[in-house]
C-alpha cells in the first residue's frame, strides 16, 4: 500500500502527496544541490591541499635554456644539462631567498611519435638529477613541460597528437609520482597557443585526467588559453579536480617588458630605454625610433596609457577576485622585463611594482627568468653566476654575503 503525507502550506492550502514521491523529490532535491556546487569551485576542505601546496611556490625563479630553449650548438645533451645550470647555481637561488624552481622541459628531444608514453630513461635521469638537485636544497620544484611553437601548434587542430601528449603525460606524472607531492608540481603547459578557447578548454581537462591518473596526489598546474594570459584565466572555468593551482602569465604592458627584443611583435626591436611609468610626455623620444607611423602609435598609446602601480593592480586584482569567486589559488608563473633594451631603473621599478601587487593580493609569483636575457643573474661560461643587486632589491630579496 501506497503511504501519503498532508503538506499544508503557510497560506492554509493542503495537499495530499504519495511518501514515495516526497522521498524522491527530496533525494533528487539534494543530488542537485551537491552537483551545482561540486561543479564548480571548490569547498574549503577541497581547496585545502591546494592552499597548503602554493604556500611552497611564493617566490621563485623560471630556470630555462637547461632543458628547453636549448638553441646553441650543444643541444640537449650531457654536457649542457651538467654544465648550464650547476649546484652552484641552485645554491644561489636559495641564497637569494627564493623558495621554488620552475623547470622548463621540452618534450620533444624525449618525443617518440606513435609511442610517447615510452620516455628514454637516459634523458629521464639526466630530468631526476637537476630535479633533485633543486629539491635537495629545500626548494620546490614545478615541472613545467615547455615546447617550442610547433609541438604546441599541433595540439590546436590536431586530435591524434593530443592522444600522444596525454600518454606522454601520464608516464612522465608516473615516473615522478614517488617523489614528495608536497614539493613537485606538475604544470600541463606552458603558454598554449589556441585561439580557441573552448578547444582548450577540453584538451587541457584531457591532459589533467592523464596526469591524475599518473600521480594521484601531485598538484596540477593550469592556465587558460593565448600563451596564459590574465585575461584568459578570467574566462576560464575551474576544473573539477580539487588539487589545483591556477596559472597565469603577466607581461603588460607588452610594449614595454618586450622592448629590444628580436623574437616579438617585429617594431618592438627598435625600442630602446622606452619609460616606466608612462606618460604622454616621456614615451616621446622611444617612439621616434620606431620608423612606421602605424607601429609608433602603439608607443604613443602606451604613454597615453599612463602604465604605473595603479594600472598594475587595476589589471591583476581581477585574477584575484575570479580566484576568490571560486575559491581556488592561482599564482603568477611568469612576468619579468628583458634587460637588453630597457633602463635597468625602470625595469625595476615594473618588476617591484608588479611583485608587490601580487603579494598584495596573496599570489605566489616566479620571475623570467635566473640567467636568460630576463635574467636575475648574469652569467658567463665557465664563471659564477653574479646576481644583480638592482633587481634582487625589486623583488624584496637580499643579495647573498658571498655577493655583496
Amino acid at each position: 500500500m501506497n503511504k501519503t503525507i498532508r503538506i499544508e502550506t503557510a497560506r492554509g492550502a493542503r495537499f495530499i502527496v504519495p511518501l514515495l514521491f516526497l522521498r524522491a523529490a527530496v533525494s533528487l532535491s539534494a543530488a542537485l544541490i551537491f552537483i551545482a556546487q561540486a561543479s564548480y569551485g571548490q569547498s574549503n576542505s577541497e581547496a585545502s591541499v591546494a592552499q597548503r601546496r602554493a604556500q611552497h611556490l611564493r617566490y621563485g625563479i623560471n630556470a630555462s635554456e637547461w632543458f628547453a630553449q636549448v638553441y646553441d650548438q650543444k643541444g640537449y645533451t650531457k654536457e649542457h644539462f651538467e654544465v648550464w645550470t650547476t649546484a652552484q647555481d641552485i645554491a644561489l637561488i636559495k641564497a637569494m631567498g627564493f623558495d621554488h624552481v620552475r623547470l622548463s622541459v621540452n618534450p620533444q628531444p624525449m618525443w617518440r611519435r606513435g609511442q610517447a608514453d615510452r620516455i628514454p630513461a637516459e634523458y629521464l635521469g639526466y630530468l631526476d638529477r637537476a630535479v633533485q638537485m633543486i629539491i635537495d636544497q629545500g626548494l620546490a620544484v614545478i615541472i613545467d613541460v615547455h615546447p617550442d611553437s610547433d609541438f604546441k601548434q599541433k595540439l590546436t587542430t590536431d586530435d591524434s597528437f593530443v592522444e600522444q601528449f596525454a600518454d606522454y603525460w601520464r608516464a612522465l606524472a608516473r615516473h615522478y609520482a614517488t617523489m614528495n607531492p608536497e614539493l613537485v608540481s606538475l604544470e600541463i603547459l606552458n603558454e598554449p597557443e589556441f585561439h580557441d578557447r573552448y578547444r582548450w578548454q577540453g584538451v587541457q581537462a584531457k591532459l589533467a585526467g592523464a596526469i591524475r591518473e599518473g600521480a594521484p596526489r601531485h598538484t596540477i598546474i593550469v592556465a587558460g588559453a593565448y600563451w596564459s594570459s590574465e585575461s584568459e584565466l578570467l574566462f576560464f572555468d575551474p576544473l573539477r579536480d580539487p588539487n589545483i593551482i591556477y596559472n597565469f602569465h603577466f607581461y603588460d604592458p607588452h610594449i614595454f617588458t618586450h622592448q629590444g627584443a628580436t623574437w616579438s611583435t617585429n617594431f618592438v626591436h627598435y625600442l630602446k630605454e622606452l619609460p616606466y611609468p608612462s606618460t604622454p610626455e616621456n614615451v616621446q623620444a622611444a617612439a621616434t625610433l620606431i620608423p612606421d607611423a602605424a607601429n609608433r602609435l602603439q608607443a604613443i598609446h602606451y604613454g597615453l596609457d599612463r602604465w604605473n602601480a595603479a594600472r598594475i593592480d587595476g589589471e591583476i586584482v581581477q585574477i584575484a577576485e575570479w580566484a576568490k569567486r571560486w575559491n581556488v589559488q592561482v599564482t603568477c608563473n611568469e612576468f619579468g622585463v628583458y634587460r637588453k633594451a630597457a633602463n635597468p631603473r625602470d625595469r625595476a621599478a615594473w618588476i617591484s611594482d608588479v611583485r608587490t601587487t601580487l603579494e598584495k593580493y596573496g599570489i605566489g609569483w616566479t620571475m623570467w627568468d635566473y640567467s636568460g636575457g630576463f635574467g636575475v643573474v648574469t652569467k658567463q661560461e665557465g664563471h659564477p653566476a653574479v646576481p644583480d643587486g638592482v633587481t634582487v632589491k625589486a623583488l624584496g630579496l637580499k643579495l647573498p654575503t658571498l655577493a655583496q
